[in-house]
């Protein structure tokens, strides 16, 4: 079988450089469709939860939708963020996207460099006495992170902010591709949601990142390509060797 349409279930990036180069080596063409949304949960799905956010002094963030739900969710519940609040962000990216909502002050916001590690290393002994809220999303898993909180004793919660919402994908004719690449378990939901009868058939599946394999799996589809890896740091570059392999 010759892959010759591929649907990357995510929003073109700003670059497209990579895939136009396997476009131009292979003759394939790319598809880009999100399959899913990031919302902030409603206040009624926060309160749920029953979570104070003024019985915490500092904030775990790790991504920039987690920071917009979390001031939107404190205007909608009439919470007043005190200017004492600590802001622990996993990456500068994330703890720049603070000057959205915030007057950005180097004493109360720090980054890390993309890990959990490097979260608890900022805390270390200076910070040890705050009270974390650790953001995540509905469908994440924040062991990774709270493994390290408990090693250290620190005091902290976990709170959901936002949720993944499936795009409607029923106009789309997955039978016209021959790959289809997934980033996230929402993806395979969404897939889910929208194709209750799919059947992969022939169709080649690429899983970028280690959280989608076991959705995956779980649903019972092939996994044809793997990444990242050492030789594919990027799914185009995964893309590319796979087809040189199929030549």
């Amino acid at each position: 079988m010759s892959i010759k349409n591929i649907l990357i279930s995510q929003q073109a990036p700003r670059v497209l450089t990579q895939y136009q180069n396997v476009t131009e080596k292979f003759g394939v063409e790319f598809t880009f469709q999100p399959f899913y949304v990031v919302e902030p949960l409603t206040s009624r799905e926060f309160r749920a939860q029953r979570i104070n956010v003024l019985d915490y002094t500092a904030i775990v963030f790790s991504s920039r939708h987690a920071i917009d739900a979390f001031f939107k969710l404190a205007e909608e519940l009439r919470v007043k963020i005190p200017e004492t609040m600590k802001y622990f962000c996993t990456t500068e990216a994330v703890a720049m996207y603070l000057q959205k909502h915030i007057v950005y002050r180097k004493r109360k916001i720090f980054f890390g460099t993309g890990t959990p590690e490097s979260v608890v290393a900022l805390i270390g002994p200076k910070h040890k006495g705050e009270k974390f809220l650790i953001t995540m999303s509905e469908q994440s898993n924040a062991t990774a992170i709270t493994a390290l909180f408990d090693a250290q004793k620190l005091s902290y919660s976990t709170g959901v902010f936002v949720k993944s919402v499936s795009v409607d994908l029923k106009d789309l004719k997955l039978e016209n591709y021959d790959m289809i690449v997934f980033y996230n378990p929402a993806d395979v939901v969404s897939l889910q949601e929208n194709f209750p009868e799919f059947s992969q058939g022939d169709i080649k599946m690429v899983s970028y990142g280690k959280s989608i394999v076991k959705a995956m799996e779980e649903a019972g589809l092939r996994i044809d390509v793997k990444a990242p890896s050492p030789e594919a740091p990027s799914v185009a570059r995964a893309i590319e060797l796979y087809l040189e392999s199929m030549q």
